[in-house]
């Protein structure tokens, strides 16, 4: 099965960039896109063997996450169950016989932390909602995590220890993330691998100069880790900030 996730930073602008060749070119089982920033109605895409399930945040033109999928799913969930995370359109669940297919957009601190109180808040109930979901059945989980988790995830590590997704408070929420039973696969296959980033500023030429980082994830249930296949970022691939990030897995 092949799994693709993207932080298209807007889907009418990615789409003017490419991103519907790269999409039909992919030809993934499941396709997760993340910050579409769009409202029902302001898209469409005209891709009739799959399924899409869209969740917009109320505030227009922010956040918002879809999912298109060759496979019906059992059941699909919009967001948490929790109001005051559910407004802002930031989770997809689908559910299938053997897994969940879980897609995320994890709120940003911001500049000056300034969200930061409410991101702690949101990492222990997005790790209590997988949790619940992996009590049943395995879970599979991706999109920009708005987090590099150690040293080797970003370029400049020594310059951002207090900038939003360096923090000691957010690694620490994604490491107890995965010690409550989850994996991350491209730091699973890819142990020691440096220079490989998902995300890149428009300012100063970063993507250019590969000054990155590797904010985007697959993470799976634990004891599903042996299915993964491959585990690959998409640096090759423009139209947003971010790339794309690609997950094979026997399930």
């Amino acid at each position: 099965m092949k799994l693709i996730s993207w932080n298209v930073n807007g889907i009418r602008a990615c789409a003017k960039k490419g991103f519907e060749d790269f999409f039909r070119e992919s030809d993934a089982d499941i396709f997760a896109i993340q910050e579409t920033k769009c409202q029902p109605g302001q898209y469409e895409l005209d891709a009739p063997e799959y399924q899409q399930y869209w969740n917009s945040a109320e505030r227009k033109g922010y956040s918002g996450v879809a999912v298109f999928a060759k496979k019906e799913p059992l059941d699909v969930r919009f967001g948490m169950g929790i109001e005051e995370h559910d407004k802002e359109g930031r989770i997809i669940t689908a559910e299938y016989d053997d897994f969940y297919f879980v897609t995320c957009y994890t709120p940003n601190s911001k500049n000056e932390l300034l969200r930061l109180d409410y991101r702690m808040i949101w990492e222990d109930a997005f790790r209590e909602f997988l949790q619940k979901l992996d009590a049943e059945k395995p879970v599979i989980f991706c999109g920009d995590l708005n987090v590099a988790h150690e040293e080797i995830d970003l370029k400049n590590p020594d310059t951002n220890h207090k900038n939003a997704g360096f923090t000691d408070e957010e690694r620490g929420k994604f490491t107890a993330l995965l010690e409550a039973g989850f994996t991350d696969s491209f730091r699973l296959l890819h142990p020691t691998q440096t220079g490989a980033y998902s995300w890149w500023s428009y300012r100063m030429r970063a993507r250019d100069r590969n000054a990155g980082w590797r904010i985007d994830y697959f993470c799976v249930s634990d004891r599903i880790k042996d299915k993964i296949k491959a585990a690959t970022i998409r640096s090759d691939i423009f139209g947003s900030d971010h790339c794309p990030v690609e997950l094979e897995i026997d399930i």
